[in-house]
Parts: C-alpha cells; sequence; structure tokens
C-alpha cells in the first residue's frame, strides 16, 4: 500500500473533485494500454498487457479431461492469480496470497458464469470432445509481474487476450469413448487448430469511489484514497457478467446503482478499444 502525508491525500482529492487527476485524465478516462499476444509459446494461448505500470500476463493451457457432474455437456474453465512478491512489498507472504484468492475469485465471477455453466464466457459445450466423457478443460493463469493499481481491470482484458489467441489442437479419437480407455491423437499442425470465440467475452472496469467522486483505472496513490470500489464486467453487447464490491465503507444504493452505470457506459467505451488492438496485436504475431 502507498504510504502518503496528508497533504499529498488532500492534492489527489482536490485534483479529483476539479475532473484533473494527477497524470492529467479527467475521471472517467484509462491509461494508456498496450496488449502483446503470443507471448508464451509453450502455451494454447497468451497475452501480456501493460497498463501505465501495471504489467501483468495471462496464459491458458487446454488440457484433456472429463466434464462435471451435472455437465455432461461442457467443457471447463479453471482461473488462477499470481502477484509476483517483486511487483509490490504487500504481495509478499500472506498479504500476496489472499491477494491471489481475491483477484481469482473475482475473475471466476465475471468469465465462469454459473454452476451450470450458463452465462460463461465462452460457450463451453463447444469444448466437448466426446458427450459426457471427454472433454477440454482450460486453466487460465494470471501473472503479476507489476503493480500502479488497478490489477483485476488489466488481467480481465490480459485473459480476454489470451482467450483469443488461444488455439485448440484438433482431435482424433480412436478406441474406448472415455477417458481412460480412449486413444487420441492431437494435431500439431496450427492450421488445424480452432480458435475460441470471444465476442462476448467481457472486460471488467472498476470504479473507485474517492472522497464524493468516483474514477476509473486508479492509480496505486489513488487507490490507498478509495474508500469502496465495484467492478463491473461489461461485454460487447452491454451486458454485465459481474459484479465485485471490494472497500471497507458502505454505498448508498444511488451511489451505487450511478456506478455500475459509469462502469457500464466506460465499459462498452473500452471493450472496442480492446478488441481493436488485440486484433493488431494478432495480426503482429502472424507478421513476424
Amino acid at each position: 500500500m502507498v504510504g502518503l502525508s496528508a497533504a499529498e491525500r488532500v492534492y489527489i482529492e482536490d485534483g479529483i473533485a476539479q475532473d484533473l487527476r494527477l497524470d492529467g485524465r479527467g475521471r472517467q478516462h484509462f491509461r494508456s494500454l498496450s496488449i502483446q499476444t503470443g507471448v508464451i509459446p509453450q502455451a494454447n494461448g497468451s497475452a501480456r498487457v501493460r497498463l501505465a505500470g501495471t504489467d501483468v500476463i495471462a496464459s491458458v493451457k487446454a488440457e484433456l479431461g472429463s466434464p462435471q457432474p451435472g455437465r455432461p455437456g461442457c467443457g471447463n474453465m479453471f482461473i488462477s492469480v499470481e502477484c509476483s512478491p517483486t511487483a509490490a512489498p504487500e504481495f509478499e507472504g500472506k498479504g500476496g496470497e489472499d491477494t491471489n484468492l481475491e483477484l481469482a475469485k473475482a475473475l471466476q465471477r465475471n468469465f465462469l458464469g454459473g454452476a451450470s455453466g450458463a452465462g460463461a464466457a465462452i460457450d463451453l459445450t463447444t469444448l466437448i470432445v466426446i458427450e459426457g466423457k471427454v472433454c477440454w478443460e482450460l486453466y487460465i493463469d494470471g501473472l503479476v509481474l507489476s503493480s500502479d493499481g488497478n490489477i483485476l481491470d488489466a488481467l480481465s482484458i490480459a485473459v480476454k487476450a489470451a482467450l483469443s489467441n488461444t488455439g485448440i489442437p484438433k482431435v482424433q479419437v480412436m478406441g474406448g469413448l472415455s477417458l481412460e480407455e480412449a486413444d487420441f491423437e492431437l494435431s500439431d499442425n496450427p492450421e488445424e487448430f480452432s480458435h475460441l470465440d470471444t465476442a462476448q467475452v467481457p472486460v471488467t472496469v472498476t470504479i473507485s469511489k474517492v472522497g464524493r467522486y468516483h474514477i476509473v483505472d486508479a492509480t496505486a496513490e489513488e487507490e490507498s484514497q478509495v474508500s469502496s470500489a465495484v467492478s463491473v464486467a461489461v461485454n460487447s453487447k452491454g451486458l454485465i457478467c459481474g459484479l465485485t464490491k471490494s472497500g471497507t465503507a458502505g454505498l448508498d444504493p444511488s451511489i451505487l446503482m450511478d456506478m455500475i452505470s459509469v462502469g457500464k457506459r466506460v465499459g462498452l467505451k473500452t471493450i472496442s478499444s480492446v478488441e481493436t488492438d488485440i486484433a493488431a496485436a494478432e495480426r503482429t504475431l502472424e507478421a513476424e
């Protein structure tokens, strides 16, 4: 956590009140963002996102597994997060473990849908190899390399970019019809890989309340002043896919609804820009 003097705290709050933050942004503007895909060759998909001083990587590993009980027609997705102890002092020891779990739960809430698989960021039925027997399992790992605030939003963008970059090998099933009995031949020809439909994968926009006002994409210094925050996951159709409340202070219902409305509006603008950046990153990767 960034330690600030009383004068610095007042300076930050006064700037936000005047819609002019320390780095020159308005209350509802993101910092500069860059996206790079295919950064981990061993993964089925990966991406690196830099949001000013916040630097994160997401990777996707696809493995064959079995559908969960009660979901015979769906594959599986799992999400975990690790904050490097060198990214910020608070990520060392127990603090880092708590942060990892908190971030993973927020991403799971926004990307995995309900217990039945409904509402997941991607269509889990497309991961089925043999109905009720064999499916693809996607293991999504987030890594925080450095932090200057707003880690959750950066991770959500990295996950969306990594899923867009993911290739699933073509599978030929030989022999039995279960994971234990069958033999599988996986194609290593990239031209035969299938790609996930990520059109409805959301991005997360966190609205942070500082004093009487709320802001998006808070820096680490601004986060030290935040009393409450609401993270809103929004897809390209403007649908809210998940909400996460953080902070110790309560929120008046009218303020909460206003923050969600801002998150939805900024989210729609952000996801359009992010999808353009992902497409550009994929074209750059293909050209290399």
